[in-house]
């Protein structure tokens, strides 16, 4: 059974994707920022991030920076609704750049986020 770890500092967003991934069989783990998703990935590795880019303590971009130097092959799919720039580049930009395997802006459809996670696990 394939394992996710949801960062997101919304609870109902995070109860979203928790429902749509345990329906399709994953194992799920959440985490509302990217220092409390950093600790779990270190205690339980998951098979894919899915992190938001826009939270409190610790950002998204942050996490995946992170992440990528602590554990190079983690599957990382990166989402946010924020659709700020740092400097010419949007988040999600910087997010693939940083690492991402791949970006969803919010709102998104739940297939597409299962499409991606499925892609994920196969790359």
């Amino acid at each position: 059974m394939p394992s996710i770890l949801i960062v997101d500092d919304e609870d109902q967003v995070r109860q979203l994707i928790r429902t749509t991934f345990e329906e399709a069989g994953y194992r799920v783990a959440e985490a509302s920022n990217g220092r409390d998703a950093l600790e779990q990935y270190r205690l339980q590795p998951a098979d894919v991030v899915i992190t938001d880019i826009l939270m409190p303590d610790q950002d998204g971009l942050e996490c995946i920076t992170v992440l990528r130097r602590e554990a190079p092959g983690a599957k990382i799919i990166a989402i946010t609704g924020g659709s700020d720039m740092i400097g010419v580049l949007g988040f999600l930009d910087v997010a693939k750049m940083l690492g991402a395997y791949s970006t969803l802006q919010k709102p998104f459809e739940m297939k597409a986020l299962l499409e991606a996670a499925e892609s994920a696990l196969l790359a």
